[in-house]
C-alpha cells in the first residue's frame, strides 16, 4: 500500500479543506401561512402540507 513520502503543507492542507464549511439550511415558504419552513416537511407553524392539516398545532397566547 503506498504511503506519502513527505507530508503535506499547511497551505496545501487549508485549500483542500476550504470547501468543507457548513452551508445554511434552504428554507421554502409555507403556502398556507407564508411562514419559513424546511422543503418537503409539514409546517411546524399551520400544519398544513399539500394544502391538508395534517398536525393539530395548538397556538400559543
Amino acid at each position: 500500500m503506498p504511503n506519502p513520502k513527505r507530508r503535506h503543507s499547511k497551505q496545501r492542507t487549508s485549500t483542500r479543506r476550504a470547501h468543507d464549511a457548513l452551508k445554511g439550511q434552504s428554507l421554502s415558504e409555507c403556502p398556507n401561512c407564508h411562514e419559513r419552513k424546511l422543503p418537503h416537511r409539514a409546517c411546524p407553524k399551520c400544519g398544513h402540507y399539500k394544502q391538508r392539516e395534517v398536525l393539530d398545532v395548538e397556538e400559543a397566547s
